[in-house]
């Protein structure tokens, strides 16, 4: 009988090469997810017989006539003891996986500040000496023309380099007290299409004509070739096939699954609030329609996740955009700014889209971020908050998580009555009046609105407006907010106009 080891397994880069190997996310250290079947997959000879050995169970399975095989394992409790995983086939092949353990297991992704590293963040990097039980699988950024079944990488037993990653899985450790397992795939400035597998023109039109457009570019193909051939990348190769459409999900996402994991943290917008026109070249797309369909295309790519990876549960945890570029309200009436930073708050309105599926959650930053900085350093509150996300919605833990949302507008006379939900102890976090709301008539005129707090509502006047209409909270690139409830949580931005951009 012959052993193949981890390096040999690491060097089999085609599928269809006999031998027995596991897919990519399968290697020494791993951690696999609790409470879940577990998916484990490979190739070997067509007809053979594989047998996976793990935590006392035994199954078999047959390699199809390309050689794939699956055996689902059933659910297991959460261990920080290291166990081996054994896998052999009839031809007498055999891999032995050492130290794994069972825990939490997320999928980090999105662009840039999903990558922006932990020591760029001091009150994250002071947090490093004291992870522990933490694990992770960091993806080597590529692009492929096709859909690929193995990627780079390997399970370590450190903390992921994302400060944003690291900082939720050092805070929902500290709750769960189990094993974390982060896999890190992400890339800077990759808009969602990036990510999106290309049987989703299907059923999103603008995707469809990006893929055409993609298809018929014979330029842009060869150049991806010849940087594909090429590695290392310069610079300026590194940003062009990062920004292209769907060759990152080709090679980065679709290896993973059907991984079992608990679900996916996805940071991810800027891209897609900048230089929409580009991206398509039809005239009828334009910025503000990319950002109107952002919210839709978002849904459809959570419910094309969850299809791959077979699990109507998985839970994806969206990151909301953070402050950046002007203070003015995104209204008609706003005057100059950056039409970038306005577009914030735009896109910011279709990421809270995501909250209209099961099993997804979104974590308001509208409070932090930079106004000139498209990279803020403070990871620290959104890792918090997403992990407080992360505790209430997938281990069942009786937190408050979320901050203040609006649930209704009421006119009266002269105001109008914002009522909120989770708004327990609704108060501002230095004692002053609300700010960030702003107050509309039927012209549309935005004039600044007087704020102020009754038990869990806030009142809204101006003497500018004798009968106002509709509100707008927090609904600029970087507003100056101060909205909380009781835990410390920021309120939610919102809208009860339906203007366009």
């Amino acid at each position: 009988m012959k052993t193949l080891s981890l390096l040999t397994l690491c060097a089999l880069s085609l599928p269809s090469q006999a031998a027995l190997q596991l897919a990519s996310p399968f290697t020494d250290h791993m951690v696999l997810q609790r409470d879940q079947n577990v998916p484990v997959w490979g190739w070997a000879d067509a007809g053979a017989t594989v047998e996976v050995a793990f935590s006392g169970q035994v199954k078999e399975a047959k390699a199809d006539a390309s050689g794939h095989w699956r055996i689902d394992l059933e659910p297991l409790k959460a261990t920080f003891e290291s166990t081996e995983l054994s896998v052999k086939d009839s031809s007498g092949d055999q891999v032995t996986l050492n130290d794994v353990v069972v825990g939490e297991v997320w999928i980090c992704s999105g662009q840039s500040n999903m990558q922006f590293g932990t020591n760029a963040v001091p009150e994250l990097r002071r947090l490093l000496p004291k992870a522990k039980n933490l694990r992770s699988f960091h993806v080597s950024n590529t692009v492929a023309f096709a859909e690929q079944k193995t990627c780079e990488g390997t399970w370590k037993t450190v903390p992921p380099s994302s400060a944003v990653a690291f900082g939720f899985a050092y805070f929902l450790e500290q709750s769960a007290k189990m094993p974390v397992g982060i896999i890190q795939t992400s890339w800077g400035s990759s808009s969602i299409e990036a990510w999106m597998p290309r049987d989703m023109t299907a059923t999103v039109p603008h995707f469809q004509t990006m893929m055409e457009e993609f298809d018929a570019d014979t330029a842009t193909r060869e150049k991806i070739q010849k940087a594909l051939d090429a590695k290392p990348w310069s610079g300026q190769q590194d940003v062009f096939l990062r920004r292209q459409p769907n060759i990152l999900y080709n090679a980065m996402m679709k290896p993973l699954a059907p991984f079992a994991c608990r679900g996916l943290v996805w940071y991810q917008g800027e891209r897609n609030t900048q230089s929409m026109e580009g991206m398509v070249k039809e005239p009828w797309f334009s910025r503000n329609s990319g950002m109107l369909r952002y919210g839709e295309v978002l849904k459809k790519w959570i419910e094309r996740y969850r299809q791959e990876w077979g699990n109507e549960e998985m839970h994806f945890l969206v990151v909301m955009l953070p402050g950046y570029g002007q203070t003015l309200p995104s209204s008609p009436e706003r005057g100059p700014e950056n039409p970038a930073a306005h577009s914030w708050a735009w896109l910011r309105e279709s990421q809270l889209q995501a909250l209209n599926l099961p099993h997804t959650s979104v974590a308001n930053t509208v409070d932090l971020g930079d106004i000139k900085n498209v990279h803020p350093k403070d990871k620290l509150p959104v890792a918090q908050r997403l992990a407080l996300l992360a505790e209430r919605d997938t281990l069942g833990k009786e937190v408050i998580a979320e901050g203040p949302m609006k649930t209704k507008v009421e006119a009266k006379g002269d105001s109008l009555v914002v009522h909120f939900e989770n708004a327990e102890g609704l108060t501002t976090t230095d004692g002053k009046a609300p700010t960030g709301f702003w107050l509309a008539d039927e012209r549309g005129k935005w004039v600044p609105a007087t704020a102020r707090i009754e038990g869990e509502t806030v009142i809204l006047t101006s003497p500018d407006l004798k009968k106002p209409l509709y509100t707008r909270y927090a609904f600029a690139g970087k507003p100056t907010v101060n909205l909380v409830n009781g835990a410390g949580l920021p309120a939610y931005p919102f809208r009860s106009d339906d203007f366009k951009p």
